[in-house]
């Protein structure tokens, strides 16, 4: 029994902790509406990360790649002006119990890999507004409520810059659906211990 508990701690040890517990990808719905409330299914959209490059249509549950950088969306539709958004993924509890038992080493993996990040479940774009959602302002079983970016760069500001640029993956990897091409990203300096203090949420 012991020798089953010394291979998994050693598995965690090796791989990271997020990478045991959560997979590459997670599921987030993207509605798009008309500024009036009015639901529009069907638009053209598109996400982009560091590691995903693909289209799909509005009103569908996607498989969004985890990735520490923003996700870019965009939707066009022929009766209305183009909505986009950006999606801000936030650190989950897979980092965080990586750090507790001690896996700093997997920590960075986590990070690098983007597997200790999640972004929104679920967004409403709005015909004719760029919109910031994010991940923080999540409530279950309700679509996150977007903000303009202008509100979330004085949001920021406001909170004296607590919420640290974080570095970007040091590669990246295929895309998770059929229509989904390379993203072309280039690899970025590694991710060493010094970063771990920015990989914890902001201080309220």
């Amino acid at each position: 029994m012991l020798s089953k508990w010394v291979v998994l701690a050693t598995a965690i040890a090796a791989t990271g902790c997020a990478s045991v517990v959560n997979e590459t990808t997670h599921a987030m719905k993207v509605e798009t509406r008309v500024e009036s409330g009015d639901m529009v299914v069907g638009a053209n959209c598109r996400m982009v990360n560091n590691h995903i490059n693909a289209s799909f249509k509005s009103g569908t549950t996607v498989q969004v790649r985890r990735s520490s950088e923003d996700l870019e969306i965009h939707c066009a539709h022929p009766d209305n002006p183009d909505a986009s958004a950006r999606a801000i993924s936030r650190v989950n509890g897979g980092m965080l119990g990586n750090i507790i038992i001690g896996g700093g080493i997997g920590a960075i993996i986590d990070h690098n890999r983007g597997t200790a990040y999640t972004y929104p479940s679920w967004v409403q774009l709005v015909f004719g507004k760029s919109l910031v959602f994010d991940r923080n302002n999540e409530t279950e079983g309700h679509p996150v409520v977007g903000s303009s970016p202008r509100l979330e760069s004085e949001r920021t500001a406001g909170a004296g810059g607590s919420t640290p640029a974080m570095p970007a993956p040091v590669s990246a990897s295929k895309p998770v659906t059929a229509t989904a091409a390379a993203s072309g990203a280039g690899a970025s300096r590694p991710v060493s211990l010094d970063d771990l203090n920015g990989l914890m949420p902001p201080k309220r």
